[in-house]
């Protein structure tokens, strides 16, 4: 079987979106599967991209396309990207055949688009993979404003629920989401992301990473992901909460990563005039378990609004590090409830400082309740979310549907 998996970042770009494509494809293409993935050139382009339009690869037993598309953070720079990228798969056509699978990984959610033409003059099959509801997203960020734009993006977003032919949503309270729009239960499965547990596993405080950033003598908060519209608020007042505890010289609230909204968030940052926060760009994934072990509590934002419109891949990442997880979300959201029925960490309110402070004082003063979170957050994510057992599913999926 062919599968094309259409995804806007793919390795070796920055975030979590990349690093679970890239170990879809290669696990799908392990399993004996031709697999191609469709995707835009890095947002930033070392040597080997830099000056290219396109650039075809074999990495890993993938075919890798990757597609010009510009990389600015302004909403209408977004939109026009994702129109490119959607131009750059419909040109990409030519390449599928009778009885392929069209994985889509949105947003963005045009690429509705190609996938009809594959699926009415190819004969291709179609799988929606959901990792974010959008547009409800941009609607409850404000970036999506415009009555008329409202309803075409809600359109669009029940078109390609339509076109598909299974949707995988990453939680229980996204499938209920697309119930209630009117999707129907049967083509809807619940997959959720996964995580490298070999490789990311619980590791020593005093490590390289941590002693070149100056993390083995302190007290980590720390956050490592995508600065974007689903958290940026959050953040902000995570802010407010290492304000708070600006006398405590033994705590650190660390920001690590890129994205639209990182500018805003160190703007806000020195206004408050903290001197207990400390931003860094996005380490190598190689890195990445000597980073989160560096970590004393690690922090899931998510805005009030938004939490039942995003889990945050993060999250399982964060638990594979047997780290306690300071969940700043609703209380009746999905990232609430797992770490509240599993004993993973502690909820603060995402719109409260004083209880965000209050969730870290309590935290850094208990350092065998740290422990036992830690440990119980790592046995968790081994029984649910290894990564081997999540692709054999996806696997199982992608077969049943040209059997």
């Amino acid at each position: 079987m062919k599968i094309l998996i259409h995804t806007m970042y793919y390795l070796p770009d920055f975030g979590s979106a990349p690093v679970l494509m890239d170990e879809l494809a290669r696990g799908l293409a392990a399993a004996g599967h031709e697999v191609e993935v469709v995707t835009t050139l890095p947002r930033r382009r070392g040597p080997e991209f830099r000056g290219l339009a396109a650039s075809t690869r074999i990495e890993g037993g993938v075919a890798v396309k990757r597609l010009w598309a510009n990389s600015a953070s302004h909403p209408l720079a977004r939109l026009l990207a994702w129109n490119l990228y959607t131009a750059g798969a419909l040109l990409n056509l030519r390449t599928v055949r009778r009885g392929d699978v069209m994985f889509l990984r949105t947003p963005p959610l045009q690429l509705g688009l190609p996938a009809l033409f594959a699926k009415v003059f190819r004969g291709a099959r179609v799988v929606v993979n959901v990792q974010d509801i959008h547009p409800d997203l941009a609607i409850e960020s404000g970036i999506l404003r415009n009555p008329a734009a409202i309803r075409l993006a809600k359109a669009l977003e029940m078109w390609v629920y339509g076109l598909a032919d299974r949707i995988v949503v990453i939680s229980e309270g996204f499938a209920r989401n697309l119930r209630v729009k009117g999707v129907p239960a049967a083509k809807i499965e619940v997959l959720p992301n996964w995580v490298d547990t070999d490789l990311l596993r619980p590791g020593a405080k005093d490590n390289p990473v941590a002693r070149r950033h100056g993390l083995d003598r302190r007290f980590v908060v720390l956050y490592s992901g995508t600065i974007s519209i689903s958290s940026n608020r959050t953040l902000e007042l995570a802010l407010e909460a290492a304000a708070r505890l600006a006398g405590d010289g033994e705590i650190l609230f660390v920001v690590v990563g890129e994205g639209l909204k990182k500018k805003d968030l160190e703007a806000r940052a020195a206004a408050l005039g903290l001197a207990n926060v400390l931003f860094l760009p996005f380490v190598p994934y190689a890195e990445l378990p000597d980073l989160l072990a560096a970590a004393d509590v690690l922090l899931v934002p998510l805005d009030r609004s938004k939490s039942d419109l995003s889990v945050p891949s993060k999250l399982y990442t964060f638990l594979a590090a047997g780290r306690p997880v300071l969940g700043l979300a609703a209380p009746d959201s999905e990232v609430a409830r797992l770490l509240r029925e599993n004993d993973c960490g502690l909820i603060a309110p995402p719109d409260d400082p004083a209880a965000i402070a209050a969730a870290v004082t309590e935290l850094a003063r208990s350092p065998e309740r740290r422990r036992v979170l830690g440990a119980n957050a790592r046995d968790y994510v081994v029984r649910r979310f290894a990564k081997a057992d999540i692709i054999r599913a996806y696997d199982a999926l992608l077969r049943s549907m040209v059997s």
